[in-house]
């Protein structure tokens, strides 16, 4: 029994030891592939690109707008910039400019995607803008969005399926494991959330099973507007520019 009970433990050990290691490949899911031309899928696109603070040169892709206001997009852990092309043309032909950016490691950019490192890529984003800024984080994106938010308060927030913190991300998908102790990202969004003075809107699915709606509202703080999708799941269409998110966005650049 006593050396039954020695090789569970080892085993176990090991095992949290690879997760530890694998983590960002379980977190980040990047799709690496080189981008087409922005004006070849976006019109009026351009390919545009900025330096971040440890030397990374990223690309992204610009659409000008007739409104006095440009929405940054800061998309989910998983993808590029192609499959968010959608929404960016959605919000074009309601006058926004859109700057839609990647992450380092993803959309044909270099380097590996973390925490820190993603900050550092909006701040180069942000780096990148001039005038006013709402800030558009989808997701995972939502944290960045809000950690940017920190930082350089936009002229509007808008967090699509946001999560409270990673953790809560995390222990929601794999219940079995102690993912608190093991992460290494963390991404505090309630707390971030509760020390900014900008306007918030916050859009959730009803029938999400990643970001469960009962963890995106909470993670809104007191005065925070809630826009509510009825039966949309975290990747359905409606939730990448269905009308009632571009509506909202709409919303919230009145309020700027």
């Amino acid at each position: 029994m006593g050396r039954f009970v020695l090789v569970t433990v080892v085993v176990a050990v090991v095992l949290l030891g690879l997760l530890w290691v694998v983590q960002r490949k379980l977190i980040y899911l990047p799709d690496p592939s080189p981008v087409p031309a922005a004006a070849s899928v976006l019109p009026g696109g351009r390919d545009v690109g900025f330096t971040t603070s440890d030397g990374l040169r990223l690309g992204a892709w610009y659409v000008p707008g007739r409104r006095a206001v440009t929405v940054l997009v800061t998309g989910g852990n998983a993808g590029n910039r192609l499959d968010r092309a959608p929404l960016a043309a959605a919000l074009a032909r309601e006058g926004f400019a859109v700057l839609l950016m990647d992450y380092r490691g993803y959309g044909g950019n270099p380097g590996s995607p973390s925490e820190e490192g993603l900050l550092r890529d909006a701040r180069a984003a942000r780096d990148f803008l001039d005038g006013e800024v709402l800030y558009f984080g989808e997701s995972l994106g939502a944290a960045v969005a809000t950690a940017l938010a920190a930082e350089r308060p936009p002229a509007g927030l808008l967090l699509r399926s946001p999560f409270t913190e990673l953790a809560d991300a995390g222990r929601h998908a794999y219940p079995f494991l102690p993912v608190r102790l093991l992460l290494r990202d963390r991404f505090p969004v309630r707390d971030r959330l509760a020390t900014l003075r900008v306007p918030i809107t916050i859009v959730y699915g009803t029938a999400d099973t990643i970001i469960p709606p009962a963890m995106s509202r909470a993670a809104a703080p007191p005065g925070a507007r809630l826009v509510e999708v009825a039966g949309a799941g975290h990747n359905d269409r409606v939730m990448l520019d269905g009308p009632q998110l571009i509506a909202a966005v709409n919303a919230l650049a009145d309020r700027r």
